[in-house]
């Protein structure tokens, strides 16, 4: 996905799980991993994801809003979650969805 953020191009590269994709209900269904300068700041260190659906024209929405924390993020000891590709590492803060301070217990 190319796009632009504070006048930054950027890209972002979008996965899609060969095996799912044969399930009806997740035919459609994209993952993305990623990493941006929040993280270990406000954001969690190992990186933040998003589902997305593929889109019927050219154009995807990617809505940050939506971004969430891998499950390690609170339960290091019982999951291992996937790192964000280094194509995934973003030049941008990204100051939306999951957030916590990381001076604070609850992230």
């Amino acid at each position: 996905a190319h796009f632009e953020i504070d006048g930054k191009k950027l890209v972002l590269e979008i996965y899609q799980n060969q095996s799912l994709k044969k399930k009806k209900a997740y035919k459609d269904y994209l993952f993305l991993p990623f990493n941006d300068q929040t993280n270990g700041e406000t954001s969690y260190v190992g990186g933040r994801y998003l589902d997305l659906r593929i889109p019927e024209g050219k154009t995807i929405v990617i809505d940050f809003n939506q971004a969430y924390n891998p499950l390690c993020a609170y339960h290091p000891s019982k999951y291992s979650c996937p790192i964000p590709p280094e194509a995934n590492i973003l030049n941008a803060e990204i100051k939306a969805g999951v957030m916590f301070d990381k001076n604070s217990k609850n992230h």
